[in-house]
């Protein structure tokens, strides 16, 4: 992800915000910026929403961090960025703590209620958890493992154009891990499932947190071992097999997959063998 000069420190407490401390205002799908940085004052936030309206983040530079949503109807002719513009646009946000604000603030959303009785669930008193006093469960926020992965074949890799994503990105295969797989076997299997190819070699690279809503991305690089491409179309519009420095647009670095493909570029040009 994207580098940013802001020092955070993730943590977590059960206590209300004070005056002074700093928030992470959301509005819709997108971040309410203030002019200067992206975090807010408490007193700053219209129509402040309430202790209970808040989820801890941390801290910046020990003073608290915040989260919480402001009603898009307040917020008209303001400067709102979408989270997904930030994270790949931007090269300066502090993408890890905007990530990890949008996943919290779905998980207080979504377990205000026990999924198993219906109940009001409350805060755990010490981890970030929704506790449900009836059933005596906690409800943690939702992870969804996923993979993605460059395939190489000789001087040339895999990239493929989404059937679902309007940006004129190319880009690489990837999809969710199913119970009972490996991330290696989910690899290969969403590689079989989208593009009829057969592959070898699987090695882990990287990982990072993809927070729409809440997947968890786990990269790798792989070689080609057999088939013909033959698209799920439903997944795929468009895809082939690209030289270094000969590609259409793909995403930016400041993304597991653009960095996943710079790299493979300089393993190709610098002459390295496959995996």
């Amino acid at each position: 992800m994207a580098t940013s000069t802001i020092q955070w420190s993730p943590g977590w407490t059960t206590k209300a915000p004070e005056q002074g401390d700093l928030v992470l205002a959301l509005s819709g799908s997108g971040i309410f910026k203030p002019d200067d940085g992206w975090l807010q004052t408490l007193e700053s936030i219209p129509d402040n929403p309430g202790n209970a309206g808040f989820v801890s983040l941390g801290s910046v530079n020990g003073r608290p961090v915040f989260v919480t949503q402001v009603p898009e109807s307040l917020v008209v002719g303001r400067d709102v960025v979408p989270l997904r513009d930030a994270l790949m646009m931007i090269s300066d946000v502090p993408a890890a703590m905007l990530s990890t604000g949008f996943q919290v603030w779905q998980w207080f959303q979504d377990h205000q209620y026990c999924g198993r009785c219906g109940g009001s669930t409350v805060f755990h008193p010490r981890e970030r958890a929704k506790w449900c006093n009836n059933c005596n469960i906690p409800w943690y926020p939702r992870l969804a493992p996923c993979v993605i992965v460059v395939i190489r074949k000789q001087d040339r890799y895999l990239l493929a154009k989404s059937s679902r994503v309007k940006r004129h990105f190319y880009s690489l295969i990837a999809g969710f891990v199913e119970p009972g797989e490996s991330l290696e076997a989910a690899v290969a299997r969403e590689v079989k499932e989208e593009t009829g190819l057969d592959i070898t070699n699987i090695q882990y690279q990287a990982s990072e947190p993809w927070p729409f809503p809440h997947q968890l991305m786990a990269g790798f690089f792989a070689d080609y071992a057999g088939g013909e491409l033959v698209l799920q179309e439903d997944e795929l519009a468009d895809a082939g097999w690209f030289l270094p420095g000969s590609r259409p647009p793909v995403p930016p670095d400041t993304t597991i997959s653009g960095r996943l493909i710079r790299d493979m570029e300089i393993r190709i040009a610098s002459g390295g063998r496959g995996l």
